[in-house]
């Protein structure tokens, strides 16, 4: 049995948008849009991991809140327990430290955009919840 990964991820809304990034070409399903955010390090809560992803991928300080959602997702190179929370920009304007690209989109313009395969039931969820077409 794979190891499973502890991965967090930030749900930032600005007004009716929320904010995807574009994953760095060279590394693992580059090019994908995901969610900011990373791996939990030994010792580290998800929500101080959160925070500290959020600093090194895009120079921002965010507010952690809520768990909007959790899945597990089996990549061929390992598997992915994801926790995705409910988060603000407290501090900082994002920059591109990490990502190819970072925009905002609404949840109608989900279809318009190549995710990761994890992120795809969450997606489902945000278009549920709050597309308003």
């Amino acid at each position: 049995m794979m190891k499973i990964t502890e991965v967090v991820a930030a749900l930032i809304w600005q007004g009716e948008q929320f904010m995807i990034c574009q994953r760095p070409a060279h590394k693992a399903r580059g090019l994908l849009w995901e969610f900011v955010g990373g791996k939990v390090e030994p010792g580290e809560t998800k929500p101080a991991a959160l925070i500290r992803e959020c600093e090194e991928e895009l120079a921002i300080v965010v507010d952690v809140g809520e768990i909007f959602m959790e899945v597990t997702h089996e990549y061929p190179d390992l598997t992915v327990h994801l926790t995705l929370f409910h988060a603000s920009v407290a501090e900082g304007e994002p920059q591109m430290l990490e990502h190819n690209d970072i925009r905002w989109i609404t949840p109608a313009e989900i279809p318009e955009y190549d995710f990761c395969p994890a992120d795809v039931e969450i997606l489902e969820e945000i278009a549920k919840r709050y597309d308003k077409r």
